[in-house]
């Protein structure tokens, strides 16, 4: 799916609608839109916080207008190595039963569980992006 900043909305719905697993991992270069995209999911999805990158903390937590949680959204950009994943308590998180968001899931691939979806996005242009699903 190639889907326009405008769009934004649209690439949301698409990807709750398709995914086989509420376990998202969203890959793809810097500036691609990851985090972007994840805000506009736990809108979609009921979350009242606006949502941000986990990038310093690695792990953020969204609740619904209820105060459950509703998903975790994982940023690993900056671990160096999948033990830092297990320090966190990854496979914990696993076992959750809502969504799940990570960025740079390439770097803990052997960590996944057998069932996600990968959500790839490719910059086109500075306004455009394709969004490819990957069921695993």
């Amino acid at each position: 799916m190639t889907y326009s900043v405008s769009e934004l909305s649209k690439a949301a719905t698409y990807i709750i609608e398709k995914s086989c697993s509420k376990l998202l991992c969203l890959n793809g270069e810097m500036g691609a839109g990851k985090t972007t995209l994840i805000k506009e999911l736990i809108a979609k999805l009921g979350c009242e916080d606006s949502g941000q990158s986990p990038s310093f903390g690695i792990v953020n937590t969204y609740e619904d207008s209820l105060g459950k949680t509703l998903a975790y959204h994982f940023d690993f950009y900056r671990i160096e190595d999948e033990v830092e994943a297990y320090d966190i308590g990854i496979e914990d998180y696993f076992n959750f039963d809502g969504w799940i968001f990570i960025e740079w899931s390439e770097r803990i691939v052997n960590l996944l569980p057998d069932r996600y979806t990968e959500v790839q996005l490719t910059i086109d242009s500075p306004e455009s992006r394709t969004l490819t699903l990957i069921e695993h």
